[in-house]
């Protein structure tokens, strides 16, 4: 069997690709739409990886801290609904899930190069990508949560510094 050429996971300054995908509970969303409301940092899992169940909890604190228009979340899952429900039910995870379909060939993480997970993107108004992340970083995520002013670990909480995904 023949090796397959890796996509390369887009970069800081990259167009991020418009798509629209099944809303987890119904309808649809597009990054367009989600990009008219301010920043979108999307967040690319699937339910089994440990990495991306220490990074979504945390990640919905800083929903849940933000002031609205500073930044949308949005998770973006290679999983099926209903098993995509248990998973944010179990993990607490209240903000927009989309689902990628591997029926369908996961097109919006192919169009992000995705190779691992999590990985998150921060896209700004103007459809750039302005910062990213594979895996988890203590000191990256905190600063993404800095600059809409919530701290997303809690006091004494033993975060690692770096998880690859």
């Amino acid at each position: 069997m023949g090796a397959r050429k890796q996509r390369e996971m887009l970069d800081v300054g990259s167009p991020a690709p418009d798509f629209r995908l099944a809303r987890l509970g119904g309808g649809e969303i597009s990054l367009r739409e989600q990009l008219a409301h301010g920043p979108v940092l999307l967040t690319f899992f699937k339910i089994s990886c440990p990495v991306c169940q220490l990074t979504l909890p945390i990640l919905e604190r800083i929903h849940a801290g933000r002031k609205d228009g500073l930044l949308s979340l949005v998770a973006v899952s290679q999983d099926d609904d209903a098993s995509t429900r248990e998973f944010q039910r179990h993990f607490g995870v209240t903000f927009p899930t989309l689902l990628d379909a591997e029926e369908s060939g996961y097109p919006v993480s192919n169009a992000y190069g995705i190779s691992s997970v999590p990985s998150l993107f921060l896209v700004e108004p103007d459809g750039k990508i302005s910062w990213r992340l594979e895996g988890f970083g203590r000191a990256p995520i905190q600063s993404l949560a800095e600059r809409v002013g919530v701290n997303p670990y809690r006091p004494g909480e033993q975060v690692p510094e770096w998880k690859a995904g």
